[in-house]
């Protein structure tokens, strides 16, 4: 048999944002909650970061230079250019400065106007009589900004532990989803695409989600409103200068636009990379042992030094990306702050804008150009997320799944009542043909049933198909044309769990979980008790096995079991199967890799377990064919015989030369 591996990563097509965004959204639906009180949050931090400035321009033209009246409010011949202080005439330290010294000054109702050259030539301690209710204002205007500040922090705080929260549920989900939707693939996809990168998608593509539903979700509301924001506030001070500072925007527009593109394709090779890195490292570590024997250590090392050095090559590119945008955005906003202070400055000396006004802009533009910055780095994030999304919607649009509650048809449905209080009578094979690449046929028009508490062996040359008409009849792989029946009904129409569940498999390489023994025997069925357990391991022959490991049952299992021998594994695997209690066992040569004694032991066990079910027995060796009860010949994909040991060798027919060979 051959198999197409695809360890070289998939080109995804072109997968517009939008469209994966609406698909990632679906996941954050049940947390709409959470997102609502966020905007609100959100939107709350905007206004009082928006305030701060403003506060600032009042503390600046109401109380620390300020402007009082214009002078030609009082009168169009006044020759008094600075403006004038409006001082109260209720205070009596006001009029007693007033009237202590020979100073200028105009009434207006309860007010004293008082020219601000004037005030210039008075004594420190006058000035900070007449001003005292400015030194008030400044320090109410500080207590504010201090009030303001630290209520920001406490919604700035509520803000991101709710944005963590979703963004953890969230990836939580979708990590679970993507699980489920692996476990429910095909045997055949797994063919195509090597553990490592698998892993990948789990693991590290998912938890680039988390960060693009906190921070960009963040900067999508918080930053946007911002820009909003303070293009409103500045058109509202003053839309001259506003517009002055706004003829960077298109520059900044643009440059993100050229930033987007090359960032897309820089992080869509970087996730490539790192997925064949992952394979790379899977396949070392899983062939450990067969790369030191056969001495490829170097060659080994050169071909992940190749992938290294092209995961490096991706990752500068996609720096020297950043490197360009960043610093051009710092240009930008460089030269906005500097038109501001050239347009605002020449405005405040002809008194058009006031000094407030002036230092207000500064900071808003520097406000203004902070989410611009910071556009990098969400749009690092939002890249790589994109990038990982398409990577996880591959798999999750792979949908030759057989999921059970998804896939059932009412006659499936049907079936199923119908069957579980029924035994599996018969199994079909009729006109089966398989090839696990086209045109290349594995299995040609095979025909045979097997009845009930029936022992049928297959023999035949290696890659003859024996083993894929296990994977057939487990529903791993579906005939290429023909139809397998159980009792009668195709299997297309039965649901593969419940199939499934009425079979046991015993391979030649046994595959043990990590975890304990009593854990991996119980995978077979929950619920298995302690007197069960005794029961188990009598009838699989282990006993003596397990009471010899250092904590019995409860011996821990390194990953596949490779703490233990092969002979033991496959004692394991034989009580596993016990615990299924199923109708149908197949066994592809259980006893292939293991010593004489050992093979006593597990043949025993086997014996056992076929004892009164229907057994199918892949047998390499011809010895175990003499005890079925028929024996199916095998041969370049066709069955070409089939009877009992004895009828076999009477016709002196392939089956015989086996034997005497």
């Amino acid at each position: 048999m051959r198999f197409d591996y695809g360890y070289e990563e998939e080109k995804p097509g072109k997968n517009y944002d939008l469209n994966l965004l609406k698909r990632l959204f679906m996941f954050g639906k049940p947390y709409r909650r959470l997102f609502f009180w966020t905007v609100l949050l959100v939107i709350s931090i905007t206004l009082l970061d928006l305030s701060l400035p403003y506060i600032t321009k009042i503390a600046i033209d109401r109380y620390i230079v300020p402007r009082g009246v214009p002078h030609e409010n009082i009168l169009k011949t006044d020759k008094n250019k600075a403006g004038w202080y409006r001082a109260s005439l209720s205070d009596p330290a006001v009029r007693n400065i007033l009237s202590k010294r020979d100073i200028e000054f105009k009434e207006e109702g309860a007010y004293a106007l008082i020219p601000l050259n004037e005030i210039g030539k008075m004594d420190k301690e006058d000035i900070y009589i007449l001003r005292k209710n400015d030194l008030k204002g400044v320090g109410i205007a500080a207590a504010i900004l201090l009030l303001l500040v630290i209520a920001g922090f406490c919604l700035n705080f509520f803000e991101v532990m709710l944005m963590e929260y979703a963004g953890q549920m969230i990836m939580h989900d979708l990590r679970m989803h993507l699980f489920n939707h692996i476990q429910a693939l095909p045997v055949p996809f797994f063919a195509k695409n090597p553990s490592g990168r698998l892993v990948t998608r789990v693991t590290s593509d998912v938890q680039n989600m988390h960060e693009f539903f906190t921070s960009v979700i963040a900067f999508v509301f918080k930053d946007i409103f911002l820009l909003a924001g303070i293009m409103i506030v500045l058109i509202g001070i003053n839309w001259k200068l506003a517009l002055a500072s706004f003829t960077v925007i298109p520059f900044v527009i643009l440059a993100s636009f050229r930033f987007s593109g090359q960032a897309r394709d820089a992080f869509r090779t970087l996730r490539i990379k790192i997925a064949e890195i992952n394979s790379s490292i899977a396949e070392t570590i899983g062939g450990i042992k067969v790369l030191q024997l056969l001495g490829k250590e170097n060659e080994n090392y050169d071909r992940f030094e190749k992938l290294n050095h092209e995961n490096y090559i991706a990752g500068m590119k996609q720096i020297r990306v950043l490197a360009v945008f960043m610093p051009l955005i710092e240009l930008l906003g460089s030269v906005a702050v500097a038109l501001v202070i050239f347009y605002g400055g020449i405005s405040v000396l002809d008194e058009k804008v006031t000094l407030g006004e002036l230092v207000a802009f500064i900071s808003y533009m520097k406000m203004f150009f902070r989410p611009i910055r910071d556009i990098a780095d969400k749009y690092n994030i939002l890249q790589n997320a994109m990038s990982s999304a398409e990577r996880i919607f591959i798999i999750l649009d792979t949908n030759d799944t057989k999921d059970t509650k998804a896939g059932e048809s009412e006659s499936s449905i049907s079936f199923t009542d119908q069957m579980k209080f029924d035994k599996i009578k018969s199994v079909e094979f009729r006109n089966v043909s398989f090839s696990y690449v086209p045109g290349e046929e594995v299995l040609s028009n095979i025909s045979f049933d097997l009845k009930a508490g029936e022992k049928v062996a297959i023999v035949g040359p290696t890659g003859t198909g024996k083993t894929t008409l296990l994977n057939l009849l487990t529903g791993f792989y579906e005939p290429s044309s023909g139809q397998i029946l159980i009792n009668g009904t195709g299997m297309k129409k039965i649901p593969s769990s419940f199939l499934r569940s009425k079979m046991a498999i015993v391979m030649q390489d046994s595959f043990l979980f990590s975890g304990t023994v009593r854990e991996n025997i119980a995978r077979g069925k929950s619920g298995i008790t302690d007197k069960d357990m005794d029961h188990i391991m009598d009838a699989s022959n282990c006993r003596k096995i397990i009471e010899g490991l250092p904590q019995g049952l409860d011996t821990v299992l390194s990953e596949g079991g490779k703490s233990i021998s092969s002979g033991e594994q496959q004692l394991i695997s034989i009580a596993r199967a016990f615990t299924r209690d199923p109708e149908i066992i197949m066994l592809d040569e259980a006893t292939s890799y293991v010593d004489s004694e050992t093979e006593r032991q597990i043949e025993t066990a086997l014996n056992n377990l076929m004892e009164g079910r229907t057994s199918i027995i892949v047998a390499h060796r011809l010895t175990t064919a003499q005890r079925a009860d028929r024996v199916i010949v095998l041969n370049k994909g066709r069955l070409i015989e089939s009877g009992t040991h004895e009828e076999l060798m009477k016709i002196r027919g392939f089956y015989y030369r086996l034997n005497n060979i």
